[in-house]
């Protein structure tokens, strides 16, 4: 009789060999999604996004933003009080903002807890696999070739983030060749090791770039180091199908995760097949996070630091860890583009620097309190 895996979790089997019941004081992480958990994973999107939408050089009563969300419900009509100019800063300028923010953080948390599921690693981010590296050099090549925005402007045009894309993407898959090069087993420390030597080729090649193209600094550095700068809804619809199939394949299968963390030997005995599992995971993972950094940048450190968080909080299955990224995700990163556009108003902070701000902290206490990381 074949053995399911989610049986075997759902009876309560540790979703992590490092949480191991028989250690005294160590109590196996629930296997299920916790209602309480979810609750407060909507409320913090809820209200981080009314912060966003109220909040700014132009602050605005909450309760008036959120009148003047609800109206836009079909059959609801109730007057917010704004004036035309205060409802077009909420409706044109910052609700396109505060969606994008709210996709990007979902999918870059969500991307990491699957990563950090996959490798083992409780390190492990979305740029692993060279998808950052390829990105960047996508985006200065399509940039040094005319393909970016004008002089001055901050916002790229269409070829810039289809350039990241695909630059992306290929580093994906050439890590992917170079993984199984030596052999159909690529394994997870394998997929590491070749997404160290693909980013260090892309690194090298946009260098090389740079270098050649010195006019182009500027702009290459205001998107290396991250923005969430609209101009509509354009960047949404750009990254809403990739985010949504990317979370669907991995929220479908956070069971299997959860018993690849036990090792691919009781993997494989219980009825899973390791690879293929892997290979799924990784291939929705990254066209998330190829979508994601296409249209904000390089925005680091959020799909470790609110995994991890997740983790330590509402413990170590992943029926837990992937929804809640999900949700915690986008609000942390809707509140991370309220600070960088606030803190040193009227200018504004690139995202990139102020999560990089949070995060370098949180890894250093994350490598000094994890007893062990395996590769």
């Amino acid at each position: 009789m074949t053995v399911r895996p989610s049986d075997v979790i759902a009876k309560g089997s540790p979703a992590d060999p490092r949480e191991d019941p028989s250690r005294p004081g160590r109590p196996p992480a629930p296997a299920k999604l916790r209602p309480g958990w979810l609750a407060a994973g909507v409320v913090a999107v809820v209200l981080a996004a009314l912060a966003g939408l109220a909040l700014g050089p132009a602050s605005l009563p909450f309760g008036s933003v959120a009148a003047e969300l609800a109206d836009l419900l079909p059959g609801v009509h109730i007057d917010s009080g704004l004036t035309e100019s205060q409802a077009n800063i909420v409706l044109q300028l910052r609700l396109p903002r505060v969606v994008l923010a709210l996709l990007v953080g979902a999918t870059l948390a969500l991307a990491g807890g699957c990563y950090q599921g996959v490798f083992r690693n409780p390190l492990a981010d979305p740029y692993l696999l060279g998808v950052a590296a390829g990105a960047g050099f996508g985006a200065t090549a399509a940039i040094a070739a005319g393909g970016g925005a004008a002089a001055g402007s901050v916002t790229p045009s269409l070829p810039v983030p289809l350039a990241a894309f695909t630059g992306a993407l290929a580093a994906v898959a050439l890590t992917y060749l170079l993984g199984a090069a030596g052999g159909r087993d690529r394994s997870p420390a394998t997929l590491l090791l070749a997404g160290v030597a693909v980013s260090a080729f892309f690194a090298a090649c946009q260098t090389f770039l740079l270098q050649r193209y010195a006019d182009s600094l500027q702009l290459v550095y205001s998107w290396l180091l991250g923005r969430l700068a609209t101009s509509g809804w354009r960047e949404v619809q750009l990254l809403l199908p990739y985010a949504v199939f990317a979370a669907a394949v991995v929220l479908l299968l956070r069971r299997e995760l959860d018993v690849l963390s036990l090792g691919d030997d009781e993997a494989a005995g219980l009825g899973l097949h390791p690879q293929r599992s892997r290979y799924l995971l990784v291939v929705a993972a990254s066209l998330g996070t190829a979508a994601a950094v296409a249209v904000s940048g390089l925005i680091g450190f959020v799909g470790v630091i609110v995994p991890h968080t997740v983790r330590l909080l509402a413990g170590a299955s992943y029926r837990s860890i992937l929804p809640l990224s999900v949700l915690f995700g986008g609000a942390f990163l809707t509140l991370a583009d309220l600070a960088a556009r606030t803190v040193s108003a009227p200018a504004e902070l690139p995202i990139g620097v102020l999560t990089a701000f949070l995060g370098a902290p949180f890894f250093v206490v994350v490598l000094r309190t994890t007893r062990r990381v395996e590769l």
